[in-house]
């Protein structure tokens, strides 16, 4: 229960991103400094929680064995996820994207076949190119019914373009956030701890950053102080309450794949706290009945990936 409820805070912290990426999107901000700064934000956090557990010199050892490799990583995974996903947020409301977002269980499953997955087996372990997993795939099904539901009511009230500039960017988003990560972790074999290898690809990821502030300030000028104000929560809201929150609750249930999944799955209420978000603070209306089912299947398929990945693996544990 504990990590339950630890998962479902990580879930509410979450949501604020999407949120506030509307917030500021309403209040004129450019999705330019939106971007950028939630990560000039995250490296004094995530260096003060990295120094305090003295790991920071470990950690620059292992960047300077591979510079090519965090950088290239390091954009897909950060520059090419959260750039794509402030765009999205001028042409959507929060709940809309936190939604859509949810494919990215999608895009990850089709991704297993880019990677190798270690095996337990009476041999020792075995190392195989990872499978798609088809029957969580089928789940997934429901996910995506769920988006389209959400995104042809949103497409009735806006212009196909526009209906096109939140989806386009949030599916390169979550095709990108899964293949960067994955590939760091492969990178550094298990040699940093999850804390580490975020402020590294944060670290990593500047050079995109500095080029996309620049970008802002010739087109926009300089940020207000609301923006400022925004990104730096969003930088300590999702960036570290959320992820320090998620990790304790996998840690948890580490090894129990059944509760495993029932952690991962708490991060579907992402999309309510994210409706309830805007509701509340930025007075939006409540979304239609329409998109309201939409939404519901997206939960729901959310939760049943979840238990038939987390029962699979259990299986398969059990046959090796």
């Amino acid at each position: 229960m504990k990590a339950i409820l630890l998962g479902v805070c990580s879930a509410f912290f979450f949501a604020f991103t999407f949120v506030l990426n509307r917030a500021m999107e309403m209040d004129g901000g450019s999705w330019l400094w939106s971007a950028s700064l939630r990560y000039f934000f995250m490296i004094p956090l995530l260096g003060a929680i990295v120094a305090f557990r003295g790991n920071l010199r470990p950690l620059f050892t292992e960047m300077k064995k591979a510079p090519g490799q965090w950088l290239l990583w390091s954009f897909v995974g950060f520059g090419l996820f959260y750039a794509p996903l402030c765009f999205a947020a001028a042409y959507g409301p929060g709940w809309l994207i936190a939604g859509t977002w949810q494919i990215t269980i999608i895009s990850g499953s089709l991704l297993a076949p880019l990677f190798f997955v270690a095996y337990r087996t009476g041999k020792g372990t075995v190392k195989a190119r990872g499978k798609v997993p088809f029957r969580g795939l089928m789940m997934s099904l429901i996910i995506l019914l769920g988006v389209a539901v959400m995104q042809v009511e949103h497409a009735s009230s806006i212009s196909f373009r526009d209906t096109m500039l939140v989806i386009i960017p949030l599916v390169i988003a979550s095709f990108a956030y899964p293949l960067g990560n994955r590939k760091m972790m492969d990178v550094c074999e298990n040699r940093l701890d999850a804390y580490q290898r975020v402020l590294g690809m944060t670290i990593a990821s500047l050079p995109f950053w500095v080029i996309l502030s620049a970008a802002a300030m010739a087109t926009s000028g300089v940020p207000s102080f609301g923006q400022v104000t925004q990104s730096g929560l969003v930088a300590l809201f999702s960036g570290v309450f959320a992820t320090v929150l998620f990790f304790a609750a996998t840690d948890l249930v580490r090894g129990n794949m059944q509760k495993l999944g029932a952690v991962e799955a708490t991060q579907s209420l992402e999309v309510l706290f994210a409706v309830l978000g805007e509701v509340l603070l930025l007075s939006s209306p409540l979304p239609s009945g329409i998109s309201l089912t939409g939404m519901a299947l997206v939960i729901i398929g959310m939760v049943l990936h979840s238990y038939v990945t987390s029962n699979k693996v259990k299986l398969k544990r059990k046959a090796a």
